[in-house]
């Protein structure tokens, strides 16, 4: 990891910064217009506010990084541009975990008609979900019903369909409005 460096409103605008170490850092309100940015290391960078137009992120690390607020138009990335994408499915059915309060594991049915998202770490959000399965994870004991850990008023019922009082729509902001779960067991159990 490289020295986490702060920067407020400056212009990095079609630079060559390929390849650089810029983890942990802060780019407020930065504008990366047209940046080749090929291979960069954003990991838990701060890009709030940011500019990257036109920026070439092939190969570009966003783990944990924030980019709420981040202008992404006509950027270029493929397979090797890691964190970006959403981390589940865009489209379809699906199965998501969770975990409810006293260490229980919550299996859920996320509908093709849901919103979905996803920051830039393994944790989702969706608009409304299908309760399948309650459980304990060590003894396989099996619920009816289980206390959300955010809203002790929410309760998860085997069978039923919940949806969140509100759902924020901009997938970059990671702790708020929706149903917060995990694609695995193993993710949704490693949370807390």
């Amino acid at each position: 990891m490289s020295q986490a460096l702060i920067y407020e409103k400056m212009s990095f605008d079609g630079q060559n910064l390929a390849g650089r170490d810029l983890s942990h850092s802060q780019f407020l309100h930065c504008t990366f217009r047209g940046t080749n940015l090929t291979g960069v290391d954003f990991e838990a960078a701060d890009l709030r506010w940011s500019d990257f137009t036109a920026a070439n992120l092939t190969g570009t690390n966003f783990y944990a990084a924030m980019l709420e607020g981040t202008i992404l138009d006509d950027v270029i990335t493929d397979d090797t541009t890691r964190w970006l994408k959403l981390y589940c499915p865009e489209t379809g059915p699906f199965i998501g975990y969770k975990k409810g309060f006293n260490h229980c594991l919550i299996q859920l049915l996320i509908p093709a008609d849901a919103k979905r998202s996803s920051a830039t770490r393994n944790s989702c959000r969706c608009s409304k979900a299908k309760v399948l399965a309650i459980y304990d994870p060590l003894t396989l004991e099996r619920y009816r019903e289980a206390q959300s850990y955010a809203d002790p008023d929410f309760i998860y019922r085997v069978g039923q369909w919940i949806e969140p009082d509100k759902y924020t729509e901009d997938r970059f902001i990671d702790s708020t409005h929706g149903i917060h779960f995990w694609m695995s067991r193993e993710e949704a159990l490693g949370y807390l």
